[in-house]
């Protein structure tokens, strides 16, 4: 199989790192270079960036005050959104790519909200007016979806009353549906769900095929529509990239997988669409410090090429 090494500093990290126990915001306030690449976090939990131009090695901090998950990129490629967690409480921030202050756009608890809590998968509309997310109404409840503006304003929840927890949403290109995984609990997303962003009832697809126990943290909408990427926790205990075609209602056909590994001990997960037949997405084998790798989609399995070292939690854009 084909890695691209390149002079790579290893930087210790990652796996599952604990929140920091500090409050606040703060971006960087230098110009980045940014118009393309990959968005991630760090073992310091910060919001990081790398150009397709840039050096990968090198990443740009966007973020200072740590406790950072999941960041998203806008489809214009000029604010990330993403996660912070400080104990039990969570919020929907973002910065922009270029660096700059950090707003917060929604919080645990806010009365706009009521009792939602535990923020996932915060992800922008391809027009770049509102913001999809997982959320929970309380400890313990089940997970749902919701929308807000991006200046934080006019929550609206997606799957009310639902009784199936939702995880991250991924748009469709018309801006129209979302997927998100779906299933019993958090740990057993065994099924995809199709959510009408501007309200009606949702779709869900419960057959992923025979290797697909759950689906591990996403699933992610190609550019153009047509594909759908997940990351699948498979019987042998390792997760792996299944690509398959999609509608705006339910998968077409089988799942496929993205790479040729066959290890037990190789770990994909987090997909990202780089282009509309490619992916990129975390990569782990043997326990060592995940990095981002990229991969073409095809109707074979592929292999792959170091993208960004050290890096954990990766989305693309924009594309």
């Amino acid at each position: 199989m084909r890695r691209w090494l390149g002079a790579v500093v290893a930087v210790g990290l990652l796996g599952a790192c604990e929140p920091l126990d500090e409050p606040g915001g703060g971006g960087t306030t230098g110009d980045v270079l940014f118009d393309r690449g990959f968005a991630f976090v760090r073992s310091d939990r910060n919001i990081y960036v790398v150009d397709d131009d840039g050096d990968p090695n090198s990443p740009e901090r966007l973020t200072t005050a740590g406790n950072a998950y999941t960041p998203s990129i806008s489809r214009d490629g000029t604010s990330i959104v993403f996660v912070q967690r400080v104990g039990s409480t969570s919020s929907l921030q973002t910065v922009p790519t270029t660096g700059g202050p950090v707003a917060t756009l929604l919080s645990t608890n806010d009365a706009a909200c009521g009792t939602c809590t535990n923020f996932r998968g915060p992800t922008f509309s391809p027009d770049g007016r509102t913001i999809v997310f997982a959320f929970d109404r309380g400890s313990g409840s089940i997970s749902s979806l919701a929308r807000i503006a991006v200046n934080g304003s006019g929550f609206t929840e997606l799957t009310p009353g639902a009784t199936i927890n939702h995880g991250s949403p991924s748009f469709f290109p018309n801006g129209t549906t979302v997927v998100a995984p779906a299933g019993s609990n958090t740990f057993q997303y065994n099924q995809l769900a199709f959510v009408p962003v501007g309200g009606g009832s949702p779709s869900y697809t419960s057959s992923l095929g025979n290797e697909v126990l759950a689906i591990a943290n996403r699933a992610v909408v190609s550019p153009d529509g047509r594909q759908v990427a997940l990351d699948a926790r498979l019987s042998s205990g390792s997760t792996r990239i299944f690509v398959g075609n999609v509608t705006s209602v339910g998968l077409s056909g089988s799942l496929r997988r993205l790479t040729d590994y066959t290890a037990s001990t190789v770990q994909e997960s987090f997909p990202s669409w780089t282009g509309s037949t490619t992916l990129g997405f975390l990569f782990n084998d043997s326990g060592g410090d995940p990095s981002i790798y990229r991969a073409p989609v095809s109707s074979t399995a592929s292999s792959v090429t170091l993208a960004v070292p050290a890096a954990n939690e990766p989305f693309y854009g924009p594309i």
